[in-house]
């Protein structure tokens, strides 16, 4: 392999290139190695092998490889880059001029570990073996050992080519909502443009004939992205991305569908066949049940550590939610989906982990801040949280219904249930456009058919004990209530639920820092003011409370979980709040009501009028 690669390493050998480091993403971990530091120093008496070279033989989208290396003068710095694709140092590399050749290393790895994690006696014989999952990226993997820690990476070893038996093989299914409640959407990826084949869902009611819905087609490029590291070193090419509109649903049935490309030789290329259970119709009496969570991000199910030390969680809410799946009608992931934060690699990853949910059950989404921000790009804050992805791979790799997906915000209906999904990374102040939307989803609602008012959002727009939020004196973003809680009042919401905060709180019924109720488990009647959970416990690293206590906090718990609500019939709501690491309930409530509950006024929601005038 060494000879192999040996015209393209050492023609850039000392050509190290001058990509600057890139300090806008915070502490993603792929950001902790020096890409633009990286050497050649290849030693003849290094290897690493990796076995098999054919992956998905039997049609899977994610399979083990076992590594197998030799380093001589080990160390506990040294380590295992996997890139992709294989040839990462010309294949991936812009030229700057004809004669100019790319750096050693102009891309970050899709994953790194370091060479003693599975090998305690490296470091005395330099020898030691490593498993990776590999998950299907439309590219061929290739394994490189560096030696100088991720600070100053010198490469001395290059392992043989990894590849999937059909790299460009339709993977990921993402159901979701269309804009019409007896419509469902198929998102999925492939290598496939629409130059190479005819992409489509084959799907019908389980059991009867099958039809066949056409896909529109979109991807994005480099240029599309609006900073570092995601137009530099964490930028990959995505692929392409489709959807089919699965539309004339029967409420409540079950469906089986399997994505689908005709070549234009003929051929026809088919993933796996997936089932899921169309939307009950707006109000229809049954029992629904609804999952919600935010901040989860991507964990490496191999223990790599490009994750470690912040995703402790993710896959344990997972894997937890995959049991659950039998009482799950429809999932809302509330913003701070992947954390790929400009590292394009780790959508897929993303996705992959999440298949198991996205493609049995609607998966609805909100924006984050590692979503959307990035300055002067027309977010509402300036932060470079989203690594220079400024929202277009989210808003690409997800289907929601919204009127314009650069503006994430939607509402949708699943029977018994309105939800109103705001855009936390979008001005929703009182005269903005979001602010227009989020009064007309409100009041648009028939509360007689879905008497059970939800609204969603990323950052907390209510109240929050988390430090950083106390600690700024404002107990939630700043000017998050001031124009929102006339609307939660005057429209009664229910409840509201945000993520970005990791932990998770609930708050009494509220209006104005007030608790209208000093029930806290069993709520009879009008609520008289909105219910403000935070359910930020998805994934990411947990967030502590602040000392201060509060009146109008109910239940604290820093751990990893998701929130629960089912609907039993108009007049009756469990809320639940479980663990990952083991489902149980940890905080609940019910509420149970009649219509005129809803009708009946509250503080602010009157008409100025009285009976005498």
């Amino acid at each position: 392999m060494v000879h192999a690669l040996g015209f393209t390493l050492l023609a850039i050998l000392g050509v190290i290139g001058t990509l600057q480091e890139v300090t806008s993403h915070g502490g993603h971990p792929l950001s902790r190695i020096a890409v633009h530091k990286a050497e050649l120093a290849i030693d003849e008496l290094a290897y690493v092998k990796a076995s098999p070279t054919i992956l998905g033989l039997k049609g899977q989208n994610s399979e083990w490889v076992t590594l197998e290396y030799s380093i001589p003068n080990p160390s506990i710095d040294d380590w295992i880059g996997v890139f992709s694709p294989a040839n990462f140092s010309a294949s991936t590399c812009p030229l700057e001029n004809p004669r100019s050749y790319p750096p050693a290393l102009c891309t970050a790895p899709v994953k790194y570990q370091y060479a003693n994690y599975s090998s305690p006696k490296y470091k005395d014989n330099g020898k030691g073996s490593l498993k990776l999952l590999m998950v299907n990226q439309r590219s061929d993997f290739s394994f490189a050992v560096f030696k100088g820690g991720l600070l100053n990476p010198k490469l001395v070893a290059v392992s043989n080519v990894v590849s999937y038996a059909n790299p460009n093989a339709p993977v990921y299914p993402r159901l979701a909502q269309g804009k019409e409640w007896n419509e469902m959407t198929v998102t999925w990826t492939s290598g496939y443009g629409i130059s190479d084949a005819e992409p489509f869902v084959q799907w019908g009611q389980q059991g009867e004939e099958q039809t066949r819905t056409p896909a529109v087609t979109l991807t994005f490029d480099r240029k599309t992205m609006c900073g570092a590291p995601a137009r530099t070193v964490g930028w990959r090419d995505p692929g392409f991305i489709h959807t089919s509109f699965l539309k004339e649903l029967w409420p409540n049935s079950m469906y089986t569908y399997k994505l689908g490309h005709k070549l234009f030789n003929g051929t026809y290329i088919w993933s796996h066949t997936y089932r899921f259970k169309s939307s009950p119709y707006p109000g229809q009496n049954s029992l629904q049940q609804v999952v919600i969570f935010g901040d989860m991000g991507k964990e490496e199910a191999d223990g790599s550590n490009e994750y470690n030390d912040f995703q402790h969680g993710a896959l344990k809410t997972t894997k937890q939610l995959i049991k659950e799946l039998k009482d799950t009608d429809i999932v809302f992931h509330i913003g701070d989906l992947s954390y790929a934060s400009g590292y394009l690699s780790q959508w897929d990853q993303f996705t992959s982990q999440v298949e198991p949910i996205a493609s049995a059950v609607p998966y609805m989404v909100a924006s984050g801040n590692h979503e959307r921000d990035w300055p002067d790009s027309g977010s509402f804050y300036n932060t470079m949280d989203s690594g220079g992805e400024c929202g277009v791979p989210a808003e690409t790799m997800f289907y929601v219904p919204a009127e314009n997906r650069a503006n994430f915000w939607y509402s949708t209906d699943y029977g018994m249930f309105r939800f109103c999904v705001a855009d936390t990374e979008h001005d929703w102040r009182e005269g903005t456009e979001q602010y227009k939307f989020i009064e007309h989803c409100l009041a648009s609602v028939d509360r007689q058919k879905q008497p059970w008012l939800i609204f969603l959002a990323h950052r907390v727009l209510g109240y929050s004990s988390t430090s950083f939020y106390a600690d700024e004196g404002s107990f939630a973003e700043p000017m998050g209530r001031e124009s929102l809680q006339i609307l939660w009042q005057k429209y009664k919401v229910d409840i509201a639920l945000y993520g970005h905060a990791h932990n998770y709180e609930r708050t009494c019924p509220i209006y104005q820092n007030i608790c209208t109720s000093k029930e806290k488990k069993n709520y009879k009647g009008s609520l008289n003011g909105t219910i403000h959970v935070v359910a930020g416990g998805g994934g990411a690293s947990l967030t502590e409370f602040s000392s201060i206590q509060t009146q109008w906090s109910i239940f604290k718990d820093v751990d990893y979980g998701y929130v629960k609500l089912t609907a039993f019939d108009h007049q009756n709501m469990l809320f639940e709040y479980k663990k990952s690491s083991d489902g149980r309930v940890h905080d609940s409530f019910t509420i149970s009501r009649d219509y005129r509950d809803i009708l009946a006024c509250t503080k602010d929601s009157c008409p100025a009028t009285t009976s005498a005038s």
